[in-house]
């Protein structure tokens, strides 16, 4: 495959590979995520996060945003919220459970939202914050990693910050994480540990980036 080649495959795409080998992978994940909801389970620490970082009424691309749990609770909030998934399935799910938000099938190493406005609004203006929660970056095809990373970046207004989460033991380490985002034209502006804002550690099995672009 040519260097320049993001284009995402069954074979290097842990999602879609899932998918492959289970065709009722998407379904089991939106099951899983409306049991939990039901149960009172804490789903919202992310969001939180996030709600704290933007001003009112704020534009937040949620990238990889699955069934809208993240940008759903963004919403409500009162942003605006735009949800991009590679998954078609739990699109339609986050459309079902927040149809006040803009949800669009597609693939993150692909996406541009950054042209004259479709006819759904989602185009034609900065985001302040693009969050990424939810391992969306351990799915990724390797290849398509720094591409994703530069892609977010560019849809950041001035001042705007990519917020990226995800756990060790999933075959990105955090280290080459780092150096990916850099390649991408990202610096960190705070490492943390978890979602409540624990300091990072060398030692920590989870890690929150707060990225913004470099000044070239």
């Amino acid at each position: 495959m040519d260097a320049s080649d993001t284009s995402t495959t069954p074979s290097d795409n842990l999602w879609l590979r899932k998918i492959a080998e289970n065709p009722g992978h998407s379904q089991w994940y939106i099951d899983r995520f409306r049991k939990l909801a039901a149960d009172g389970a804490d789903l919202g620490g992310e969001a939180r996060l996030i709600d704290t970082l933007v001003p009112r009424g704020a534009r937040i691309l949620d990238a990889g945003c699955g069934t809208g749990r993240v940008g759903g609770l963004l919403l409500d909030a009162g942003h605006d919220v735009v949800g991009v998934d590679l998954d078609a399935a739990l699109i339609e799910e986050a459309r079902t459970q927040h149809p006040a938000g803009t949800w669009l099938a597609g693939d993150l190493s692909e996406v541009d939202l950054t042209d004259e406005p479709d006819e759904a609004g989602a185009a034609g203006k900065a985001f302040d914050a693009v969050v990424c929660a939810g391992n969306v970056m351990t799915f990724a095809a390797p290849a398509s990693r720094v591409e994703i990373l530069r892609r977010l970046g560019l849809h950041l207004a001035p001042g705007g910050r990519a917020v990226i989460g995800f756990g060790a033991g999933r075959g990105y380490p955090f280290d080459e994480f780092l150096v990916d985002a850099e390649a991408a034209g990202l610096a960190p502006d705070l490492l943390l540990s978890s979602w409540d804002l624990r300091p990072f550690q060398p030692s920590a099995d989870f890690i929150v980036a707060l990225l913004t672009p470099e000044v070239r």
